[in-house]
This record gives structure tokens, C-alpha cells and sequence, in this order.
């Protein structure tokens, strides 16, 4: 696995954050929270570079694909761009791939890619594919409130040391506002349970390299020639897996459906735990439930499945 360079803020060099919209651009209502998001990441000590079409929002994307795939390849070749933070995910990420030259990106000095949701089919791909590291962490437009909140904080944080812990949340909740950048980001309220499949077990643990990201769209990539997953899978046999899921406008039966594709096609080989973040926009199928689709889509592994954790669209989360 290639790790890219630790960021270095306030540095003259590997500081500048690339930012890009490979699926969904902004539209102008969004503009002042971009604004100052860009202003509190610069305040941290980075400095930023903006493509062109990342304001910009047509038909759910900010380009067509050709243009979106240019725009990230020209951020990733350039030498003074440290990481990549697109603004959010989107719809369509999965359809600039095919103008993605993988073997070019595999052979550059690799760099951090940060974001969750649709930006997941990006960082997913480039991890198995050209085997980089890569954060399912916090995209840009979350930074763009009063202040940068400690959970979007761990993003930069993972991108700079070589080593971090993190900790389940106290409280979780949702976003105070889409537009008010003068708010908090975040109104925490709900205590934070996390929930171990296994009845009466009361504790889990597992070891493993993590990997994952949002169901919904990596639930598209098996059986495609973006996702070699299994050969990505033997190359790591030894250090076992833990998967990190979350999902976003799934039901319990959609999340079942797609566990079981990824189950059949090899992807849960050599699996030592998974953690399920707190679904969002999520419903019962009547009466099949999230814990029936996390027990019969990956129950048949016999290994620790945590849910209801810190991963996902709605905040607090891990990075």
C-alpha cells in the first residue's frame, strides 16, 4: 500500500488543498459557505486551489465526465497539490471512470483523496485499483460554518500523522443549517449507542486494514473493471479486513440486496469485522428491520458487526 506525504501545513511545500467537484458541483446560494469553508481550511494553515467547474451544478453534476475526470487528473498530477477535498458527493460519480487513466494516477507520487458519499466510488477505486491510501472523511462544504467542528478536524489530522486514535462519539445528530455559515455545523443530540449484531455479546474486537466507504454506490462496482477487488483482497489476506459501511437513501431490503452481491462476489473474503454507520434517509422494509439485513447479508461470516457507529451522513463521524 502507498501512503502519500504527510500534509505539512503551514509549510511552503505539500500544503495546498486541490479542490475539485467529481460529481455534484454548487450551486450559487451554496457560494458563501464554499467562501468559508476555504477561508477556515486557509486558516488552519493550507492554502487552496479550485477548479473550474466546482460552482457550477447541471443535471446533478458540475460537468460532463470527460471535463470532471480532466479537472481531477490535472489536481493530481500537479506536484504542489498535497490532497484532493471535493465539496460533496453527488449522484454520478461512477460514470467519469472510464476517463480515468489508472495506470497514470498508479504511477504519480501518491496524495490523500478525501470525502464520503458519492466520493466514495472515487476513493474506493483508486485504493484497490492503484493500491493508495485513501479517507472516507469529511468533504469541503463541511468546513464552511462558523468553525471548522473536531470531527471534520480528524480529517486533516489523519492526512498529516502517521498514526491517530479516535473514539466513539458522545452525542450524534444533524446539520443545523444548509445555508447559515454564522451556525455551529452540527446540532449533537442524540446519545450515541453503538450496537454489537451478536446477541448478548457485550464487547468485540477486531484487527484488520479498513476499507469501504457508502453502500449505495459501491454496491455498483462489483463485476466492473474499476473494482479488482478480490486480487486487492489476496494481496492483504494476512492482515485481514475490516469493513466500514454506510448508507445513504437505502432501505433495510436495499442494503440487504446489496450485501448479498457483495458477499457473492468474493468481497467479504478474509473479513475480521464490520462497522455500519448510522444510515441516512433509511426506512424499515415492513417488518425487516437493519439488524435482518446486516444478519442475513453478512451474519454467515461469523464475525464482530458493530452498527449504528460513527461512519456515514450524519454526524458525529469517524474519519
Amino acid at each position: 500500500m502507498r501512503y502519500p506525504k504527510p500534509l505539512q501545513p503551514n509549510s511552503n511545500e505539500n500544503n495546498i488543498i486541490g479542490i475539485c467537484a467529481p460529481s455534484s458541483g454548487i450551486s450559487d446560494i451554496q457560494f458563501p459557505r464554499m467562501d468559508n469553508a476555504v477561508k477556515n481550511v486557509e486558516a488552519l494553515g493550507f492554502k487552496t486551489l479550485e477548479t473550474a467547474t466546482v460552482r457550477g451544478r447541471v443535471k446533478c453534476v458540475s460537468a460532463g465526465a470527460k471535463t470532471r475526470a480532466a479537472e481531477f487528473i490535472k489536481l493530481y498530477e500537479n506536484p504542489d497539490i498535497a490532497a484532493i477535498i471535493p465539496p460533496w458527493g453527488g449522484e454520478f460519480l461512477m460514470d467519469m471512470l472510464p476517463y480515468l487513466d489508472f495506470a497514470r494516477l498508479a504511477a504519480l507520487p501518491p496524495k490523500w483523496v478525501c470525502g464520503y458519499s458519492d466520493i466514495t466510488t472515487l476513493t474506493f477505486v483508486l485504493t484497490v485499483y492503484c493500491d493508495i491510501a485513501t479517507i472516507h472523511g469529511s468533504n469541503f462544504m463541511n468546513m464552511g460554518y462558523s468553525s471548522i467542528h473536531a470531527s471534520d478536524l480528524m480529517a486533516f489530522e489523519a492526512m498529516s500523522k502517521e498514526e491517530i486514535t479516535q473514539q466513539n462519539s458522545d452525542y450524534w445528530g444533524k446539520f443545523t443549517s444548509f445555508c447559515d455559515i454564522s451556525s455551529q455545523a452540527y446540532a449533537l443530540t442524540e446519545k450515541t449507542e453503538w450496537k454489537l449484531l451478536t446477541a448478548g455479546a457485550e464487547n468485540a474486537r477486531m484487527e484488520g486494514r479498513m476499507i469501504g466507504g457508502c453502500l449505495d454506490v459501491l454496491s455498483n462496482l462489483p463485476g466492473t473493471r474499476f473494482a479488482p477487488v478480490p486480487a486487492f483482497l489476496e494481496k492483504y489476506k494476512q492482515n485481514g479486513f475490516i469493513w466500514t459501511l454506510e448508507s445513504c437513501e437505502m432501505s433495510a431490503a436495499d442494503i440487504y440486496r446489496a450485501l448479498w452481491h457483495m458477499r457473492e462476489c468474493g468481497w467479504f473474503k478474509y473479513c475480521s469485522g464490520v462497522l455500519f454507520g448510522r444510515p441516512d434517509g433509511y426506512s424499515d422494509t415492513h417488518d425487516f428491520t437493519l439488524a435482518d439485513a446486516l444478519e442475513e447479508g453478512l451474519g454467515c461470516l461469523n464475525v464482530p458487526i458493530i452498527y449504528n457507529a460513527d461512519i456515514g451522513h450524519i454526524p458525529r463521524k469517524f474519519k
